[in-house]
């Protein structure tokens, strides 16, 4: 079950370095035994950027004169800001309240800072909380613990990778940095493991495909710097956040399926897999603002890589909040996400350009068999329409202009009505596919 898989997860220790992504990926490789762990050392320059240094930490809490903890990181670990230095002293409430965090239009939740780049601490906690300590006065006396380390290390990022026939490489990745947040973070984690897990089962698959868990941000342009020759072989991928909460799909196309002239072909192949799935997604253009597209983005890469989710961030109420918990994600929204994922890799698998042995006019279907092959067929008149529009936009020579996502789209058919009626007419000879179909890049 995907959500007990989140649940095991959920309060493990995860920020942009450190044990907790480490623990995560090792609960990830009882499910997936190819993961493979990378550490990329503390300083090693990527990119623009360089690897932090790792962060830990064993315990935080702000106690009262009496001893009693009043915010303790034990007890829900957004209370810490991630990446706060270590700290332990005795404070008045004015000193210490400018390192609290709260969110007063929402008083009962906790939010979700860090500070990554900052020598600085904090904590987070709930704005009624707040107000109660406030109410105890400028004189009050606090002790403050932040039991961390802040050093060389290295970061940490999971990888599975699920050879093909070709080396032509389809990428999904999912950020693993969020601490217990999980729409954001966790549902993207469990249901790329679930679709690496149905991938691996595959006999037979055409591209190789990448799963990758990483830090958001500098875990993917760290990806990016340490697979320079895995990069040009990218055909298409995905990010996946933000699956398990009640919303419908939201799908942000990838840059050069928003930038080019044509869309990209993940973009339409996630199109025609939610229509046929009766799907209405929430259709985005690609922006410079979000989560690991903007990286794989960039306009040095402009790779196709879209992305999937349900809500987009910032537009739930819960986001970056301790009220994104394990209530707000469920078993059947996270298992319908897997299957309209898989929905879209195999559209992309069987998607090929044909070109037509027979172009000019209609072939003779009935002497080559084909009605009585639709003669026992569950949809016959679908499946007799897809062979006409498959044959009518088959290419009359080398230079192909449709794919079968293009027809598809076309004729209103289901991809897989149109993918069959392409096995039968190759079976029997009137088309077949183009040797230079992949020479575009999408």
């Amino acid at each position: 079950m995907l959500h007990d898989l989140a649940a095991r997860l959920f309060p493990l220790r995860r920020s942009l370095t450190g044990n907790g992504v480490r623990a995560t990926l090792a609960v990830l490789t009882e499910r997936l035994p190819s993961l493979v762990q990378h550490e990329v050392t503390t300083g090693t320059p990527v990119l623009d950027w360089t690897v932090p240094d790792e962060w830990n930490w064993r315990a935080a809490w702000i106690a009262d004169e009496q001893g009693r903890r009043l915010v303790d990181a034990d007890v829900h670990g957004l209370h810490l800001m991630g990446y706060s230095v270590p700290v332990r002293r005795r404070m008045a409430w004015p000193a210490l309240k400018s390192h609290l965090h709260t969110i007063p239009d929402q008083p009962d939740r906790i939010p979700y800072r860090t500070a990554y780049y900052a020598d600085t601490w904090g904590f987070c906690l709930r704005h009624r909380t707040f107000l109660d300590l406030d109410r105890r006065g400028e004189d009050a006396i606090y002790e403050v613990c932040i039991d961390a380390t802040r050093g060389p290390g290295a970061l940490t990022y999971g990888e599975v990778v699920l050879p093909g026939a070709s080396d032509e490489t389809v990428l999904i990745s999912a950020h693993v940095c969020h601490p217990m947040l999980a729409n954001d973070n966790l549902s993207g984690v469990v249901v790329a493991a679930a679709v690496a897990e149905q991938l691996a089962k595959r006999g037979a698959r055409r591209y190789t495909y990448r799963f990758v868990w990483a830090p958001g941000t500098v875990g993917a342009i760290t990806w990016l710097a340490e697979n320079e020759e895995v990069v040009p072989t990218i055909r298409h991928g995905l990010i996946l956040a933000n699956l398990g909460d009640a919303g419908g799909f939201t799908y942000k196309q990838s840059r050069p399926g928003t930038f080019n002239d044509a869309p990209a072909e993940v973009d339409r192949a996630v199109g025609v897999a939610l229509r046929d799935a009766g799907e209405r997604p929430d259709v985005r253009p690609f922006t410079p603002y979000g989560y690991d597209e903007r990286q794989y983005g960039s306009t040095g890469f402009d790779l196709p890589i879209g992305c999937f989710t349900r809500t987009p961030y910032g537009e739930y109420p819960e986001y970056h909040t301790s009220a994104d918990d394990l209530t707000l994600i469920s078993e059947a929204q996270l298992q319908d996400a897997v299957a309209r994922l898989v929905d879209v890799i195999d559209v992309l698998e069987a998607n090929r350009h044909l070109r037509a042995r027979v172009p000019h006019g209609e072939p003779q279907l009935g002497r080559r068999g084909l009605y009585r092959a639709l003669g026992g067929h569950p949809n016959a008149p679908t499946q007799q329409m897809a062979m006409l529009w498959t044959l009518n936009m088959a290419a009359p020579d080398e230079t192909a202009r449709f794919d079968l996502i293009a027809v598809a789209e076309r004729s209103g058919l289901p991809f897989a009505a149109i993918r069959e009626a392409a096995d039968l007419l190759e079976e029997h000879g009137l088309v077949e596919r183009l040797r230079s179909e992949r020479t575009r890049r999408f």
